[in-house]
């Protein structure tokens, strides 16, 4: 009887340290400045030294690859804003402004793979619907928010938070794009922004003039 020769099961931690090599990878050549439009397999593969046959035992493609690198930085800002809870202890609105002076390093860190996101959702309706549902499940979370504030009487009655949630979530997330992207030679801004964006959200919404 011929022998069986059972193939060994690849090393978890092994697949995730080849697709980390990737994403890092990734990211050096899209902070080097090339599009991601303009950056083949080939040279993201032999940047993070493996084969190219490896990239696809990976990654579908170039569109899973990009949306792995920008579920991580959603998951990233949008997990330090839902810990804050504006009725939570202690100062609400000076804890809003300590997240977004968070979420503004992050879209920082990040700004070259937003930038990437921004270039091919023009023409990708995959990308561009992926980082669309992403917000659309901070949109919930928030309008969420903003309707038990106004149920115990914190927020004024004649708010509407579906579009108070939509305004202040989609106009944040363009308003961080924008600025990452426009005064990366100046983080001293930052600040500022951060303090102005969580007056915005507060005054405009959650503390709004009766």
């Amino acid at each position: 009887m011929p022998s069986i020769t059972r193939r060994r099961p690849r090393s978890p931690d092994g697949r995730a340290a080849v697709e980390a090599r990737v994403l890092a990878a990734t990211e050096r050549l899209l902070k080097e400045g090339i599009r991601f439009t303009d950056l083949g397999v080939q040279r993201i593969a032999a940047e993070a030294g493996v084969a190219r046959s490896t990239f696809y035992t990976h990654f579908r493609d170039k569109t899973e690859l990009l949306m792995r690198l920008a579920g991580t930085m959603r998951e990233s800002s949008f997990d330090r804003t839902g810990d804050w809870d504006p009725g939570g202890p202690g100062d609400p609105l000076a804890r809003l402004t300590e997240v977004f002076a968070d979420v503004i390093r992050i879209y920082r860190t990040y700004a070259p793979v937003l930038a990437a996101v921004s270039e091919v959702a023009a023409y990708d309706e995959v990308v561009r619907e992926y980082w669309a549902a992403g917000l659309e499940q901070f949109v919930t979370r928030t309008v969420d928010l903003l309707r038990i504030e106004q149920q115990a009487g914190r927020t004024p009655a004649d708010l509407d938070v579906t579009t108070a949630g939509r305004l202040i979530v989609v106009g944040g997330d363009r308003f961080l794009a924008d600025h990452v992207s426009t005064t990366s030679a100046d983080p001293e801004t930052d600040a500022a922004a951060a303090r102005e964006l969580a007056a915005t959200w507060w005054y405009g919404a959650y503390r709004r003039p009766a």
